[in-house]
């Protein structure tokens, strides 16, 4: 039944997405030009640290530009409605879903980018895909349910970034250390305890998520 509710609202948000299409347009265009404006102000000469550096961080911006509407682009009454057909618990897994198919597919997309205008820094390639993946996973989560706190308030962009901030840096600074790794080294060694942390915070998110969210959803 819970996984029934989960493809049925992962299909209502794209169907969402694909009629409100300025929204995702205006993301991919906020990412690329970032990403242009950046190969500029470097002039194609940039070292491995800043290369790591730079995309993580615009990730991180575009992934809080793209997630912080999960839960505004729909009206109050029509959540009302939800609370009456799904359980909370299908809600909040599904957005976490949906974000990890968009922030998947910006990771994708920016690191082909970053492969195109400012070379081939990655020496490990399989280990920094599953950064990728994982890392998109881990942003998906938390800044979901950072946005489901926040749409509670008017100002609900501005206090997504205060809030996301401190509980994102943890996941960031992991993320930037195992890719360090990748692009430095075409080993696996040193990895297994960064992959593990990584790994415990994505888990532990989706558990607070499924766990807490009902309490959120029936305020």
């Amino acid at each position: 039944m819970l996984l029934k509710e989960i493809r049925v609202l992962i299909s209502k948000d794209i169907k969402l997405e694909l009629k409100q299409k300025y929204v995702l347009n205006g993301i991919l265009l906020y990412l690329l030009s970032t990403i242009f404006v950046t190969y500029l102000a470097f002039d194609n000469v940039i070292t491995q640290e800043t290369w790591n550096s730079l995309f993580w961080i615009i990730l991180l911006f575009v992934g809080v530009n793209g997630i912080s509407k999960s839960f505004v682009q729909e009206s109050p009454a029509r959540y009302i409605y939800y609370y009456t057909i799904v359980s909370p618990q299908a809600v909040v897994l599904s957005k976490i879903l949906y974000n990890l198919l968009l922030m998947a597919i910006l990771a994708l997309l920016s690191f082909g980018m970053f492969l195109l205008l400012m070379g081939n820094k990655v020496v490990n390639i399989e280990l920094f895909l599953l950064t990728l993946i994982l890392g998109s996973f881990g942003l998906s989560s938390i800044l979901t349910m950072v946005a489901a706190i926040a749409s509670r308030a008017s100002n609900n962009f501005s206090l997504m970034a205060i809030l996301s901030f401190p509980i994102i840096l943890p996941l960031l600074l992991t993320l930037m250390k195992i890719s360090k790794i990748a692009l430095t080294s075409p080993e696996w060694s040193g990895t297994s305890g960064p992959l593990i942390i990584l790994l415990t915070i994505n888990i532990a998110v989706i558990i607070l998520a499924y766990l807490l969210f009902p309490y959120l959803w029936r305020d």
